[in-house]
């Protein structure tokens, strides 16, 4: 019997940490996770590739798009907008960053696994976990687990 392939979603600051040689750790364990990246089920969304269209140097720029292609493209709908208010509403992210709640309303609704970021400052902190899974199981949606790249190793 064929088990489940794990499913993880990558924000956008996993796929550019993978070019960014100013954090060597962060970019170190993000090509060891891309070595067994074929081990999951893998998603970014057209929230990610909205982020990267914006990466001003172009060459980088299309480094990026190419890596996000090659994944499972989830689109923006109504269900992951609401899931991304109430998350704003609740605390976890802060309204000037309502791409970020984005990610993680479109790996709640699609029932990712884990979302995957290096983002530190809004997405993969304990606060943001706690209150993300309360709204969630509020809402009669299953948890997520927010994890870095480097803690699926």
């Amino acid at each position: 019997m064929d088990k489940r392939k794990i499913k993880v979603y990558l924000d956008t600051s996993v796929i550019s940490a993978l070019f960014d040689k100013k954090n060597p750790e962060r970019q170190f364990l993000t090509q060891q996770f891309f070595k067994n990246v074929d081990a999951f089920d893998t998603y970014v969304s057209e929230v990610v590739l909205a982020e990267i269209n914006k990466t001003r140097n172009i060459r980088l720029r299309t480094k990026l798009r190419k890596v996000a292609i090659s994944f499972k493209i989830l689109s923006v709908d109504e269900e992951s907008r609401k899931l991304a208010e109430n998350y704003v509403k609740h605390g976890a992210i802060p309204s000037d960053y309502a791409e970020d709640a984005m990610h993680i309303s479109i790996a709640t609704v699609n029932r990712i696994d884990y979302l995957l970021s290096w983002n530190f400052k809004h997405i993969v902190k304990v606060k943001t976990r706690k209150i993300v899974n309360m709204v969630n199981i509020s809402m009669g949606y299953p948890e997520l687990e927010i994890v870095t790249p480097g803690e699926l190793l």
